[in-house]
């Protein structure tokens, strides 16, 4: 599985406005089971997501999508790993790596 950590580089004014259509991003690989979770970090510098294992060229492919990337408002920092543990609870986590 991959977290990718965002991290603004533009404006919150510049993030703001880009972010109805980040949103459709969001839902858009959501809904074909790619993300697992998402979130802005606080301070409020960027965002979180966390990615089933996928290959890293579709990963790739998927981050170019995201307008805050495509508008050259945010850095993508891409950490791939594989979860051996976890709480109860979150066992999916272990799934997302197959």
């Amino acid at each position: 599985m991959y977290i990718l950590n965002i991290n603004y580089i533009k404006s919150l004014e510049s993030i703001d406005s880009l972010l109805e259509e980040h949103i459709k991003f969001l839902e858009k690989h959501y809904s074909e089971g790619i993300f697992i979770a998402s979130g802005r970090k606080i301070p409020r510098s960027g965002g979180i997501i966390f990615v089933k294992n996928i290959t890293f060229e579709k990963l790739e492919k998927i981050i170019n999508e995201d307008p805050f990337k495509r508008e050259g408002a945010a850095e993508y920092e891409i950490i791939q790993f594989t979860p051996t543990m976890m709480a109860e609870g979150y066992e999916i986590l272990k799934d997302a790596t197959s």
